[in-house]
């Protein structure tokens, strides 16, 4: 099942296995934070845009989303989020498309899915280094994707009153939420991550309604770690 380069991690979550790949992209907790931040009824449709190795759209699943749909660029990362799908049995609830998120008008109906998340890359392109690893430069970096195309692929693909949630970098809020309110997805939900309490956040995770009133909901901060480095009680019920 492994190729060269490849290892099988653990989601720690419903037993769910993703394989990845020593030089991709990896993901980490934001992923998890996503996934469970996101507002998920069951029986819902979602989209994954830039799903990398699929563990977002994985959790999804999870949480009871009965079809999740992961679009992602790198085709090799596409086709091993495609095989975790296959190991973990869910080939009928999770879907893997390669492909570009500024070309769904091209290869999905509009108006398709109740929630749209998104993982995106956190820094502009003209800032930092860019990776020479094209396939991590466009997971951190908005080499293929700008913040402005995410969102615009998300309108076009939500339902009216659907949801887009994602995880970004507190230091662009204010594009974010500007950015979505004038796409018409307009910020409901906004809560900061902070790795411990008296630390400055790292994390921000907003979510969208489309055709909402203007409103924003800043729930109470999301705290990763206890001063001991144990992860708080809040993030350990994500894992269990």
């Amino acid at each position: 099942m492994l190729l060269p380069g490849e290892r099988l991690d653990d989601l720690m979550i419903n037993e769910l296995k993703i394989i990845q790949h020593e030089d991709e992209f990896r993901f980490s907790l934001d992923a998890v934070l996503l996934a469970h931040f996101a507002t998920v009824k069951p029986g819902i449709s979602a989209v994954d845009l830039g799903a990398g190795g699929g563990a977002v759209s994985l959790l999804l699943a999870a949480r009871g989303a009965a079809l999740v749909t992961g679009v992602e660029i790198n085709e090799r990362v596409a086709a091993m989020a495609r095989r975790s799908v296959e190991l973990n049995g869910l080939t009928k609830q999770v879907l893997i498309k390669p492909g570009d998120l500024r070309e769904v008008a091209g290869n999905f109906s509009p108006g398709l899915c109740d929630l749209v998340v998104a993982n995106p890359p956190y820094r502009p392109a003209g800032t930092g280094r860019i990776n020479p690893n094209s396939g991590l430069a466009i997971a951190r970096h908005e080499v293929k994707a700008t913040l402005s195309d995410v969102v615009a692929a998300a309108k076009y693909l939500m339902k009216v009153r659907g949801r887009f949630a994602l995880v970004h970098l507190p230091e662009r809020l204010p594009e974010i939420l500007q950015t979505m309110a004038a796409a018409g997805l307009e910020p409901k939900r906004l809560q900061l991550v902070y790795p411990k309490a008296d630390r400055k956040a790292v994390m921000a995770l907003v979510e969208g309604v489309k055709g909402a009133k203007p409103g924003l909901d800043v729930l109470s901060p999301l705290v990763i770690y206890q001063h001991d480095g144990a992860y708080t009680d809040t993030v350990r019920a994500y894992y269990k």
